[in-house]
């Protein structure tokens, strides 16, 4: 993490790191008596909330989602999940024979790997949210995000407040690389909003720069670098929270030397989007992904046979 805190593999060291932290604590435990009660009641507790808890929530989230942002793939994650959840839950219980236990069981424990990549993810998301400059900019991009016709909505207004209030900052004033293009809906382009929005709030019109083509987080980096002076070696992309890592992830693989920092999100909108992030991680990464998926069916499929 010293070297390289962008690096995806530092969430998934952290998430072992935890895992072996909490088997000691566990093994610690065991050996005193006084312990067992306390412990017994908080791993009912967690099994609590993981097996009823977490798919009820999930599954009010995705209908919220559904009737504030539309049906969309992307809103719909967190209902999904929350009902492949309670099915996986009640087929655990069900007489499904030989073959049909062992694909249950196959499933659960995909369900844990996967459980266990999102959990590390989180929880590093929001170490490398701690750690990032704080200051000392030479540009400052702000990645778009979609507009409401013409408008700046109140997802890409938060990230335009915080690249305002990092420029505010500085003695010397960064350059700010406002970045989108015109997507389906949108009258204009997302940088053209983004210019009007920072002009409104006062910043000089001579310290913004358009790029108006990009579609992907990649394009948006990729575009908005080709846009900066030679001397602008500190750079920070501004994003909402919950794509902070996956920014930085991208910076990395592009050889970008920047960083990412991020603007708050509603609550109500966090469970699916943080489901998004970590559903575009896993599919960039699909060779592992596939490899894992290959080993654990085979596995059981294996013990299935032979038990």
């Amino acid at each position: 993490m010293a070297r390289e805190p962008r690096r995806l593999s530092n969430a998934v060291w952290l998430g072992v790191a935890l895992l072996l932290t909490a088997l000691w604590l566990l093994r610690t435990a065991l050996h005193l008596e006084w312990l067992t009660p306390v412990l017994l009641g908080l791993l009912g507790v967690v099994a609590v909330l993981v097996a009823l808890v977490l798919p009820a929530a999930l599954i009010v989230n995705g209908v919220r989602m559904w009737r504030r942002e539309g049906r969309s793939a992307g809103n719909l994650l967190s209902l999904g999940l929350g009902v492949g959840l309670v099915t996986l839950e009640a087929l655990a219980f069900a007489p499904l024979g030989r073959w049909g236990s062992a694909v249950v069981a196959i499933a659960a424990v995909l369900a844990g790997y996967f459980g266990f990549l999102f959990f590390s993810l989180l929880v590093y998301s929001v170490v490398y949210s701690r750690l990032g400059r704080r200051g000392g900019f030479d540009a400052i991009i702000v990645l778009g995000c979609g507009l409401a016709g013409d408008r700046v909505p109140p997802l890409l207004a938060g990230r335009l407040e915080r690249a305002i209030r990092l420029h505010d900052r500085e003695t010397t004033p960064p350059l700010l690389v406002v970045s989108g293009g015109c997507g389906p809906g949108e009258s204009v382009s997302e940088a053209e909003a983004m210019h009007a929005y920072l002009r409104e709030r006062g910043v000089p019109d001579d310290r913004i720069r358009r790029e108006d083509q990009a579609r992907t987080t990649e394009e948006n980096l990729r575009f908005s670098a080709a846009l900066l002076p030679a001397d602008a070696r500190r750079v920070v992309a501004v994003t909402s929270n919950y794509h902070v890592f996956r920014t930085a992830v991208e910076c990395r693989r592009l050889g970008l030397p920047f960083h990412a920092t991020g603007s708050p999100t509603a609550r109500y909108f966090l469970p699916s989007a943080l489901l998004r992030e970590f559903a575009a991680l896993i599919l960039h990464y699909r060779r592992t992904t596939i490899a894992a998926c290959l080993i654990v069916a085979g596995a059981g499929l294996v013990l299935a046979i032979f038990a």
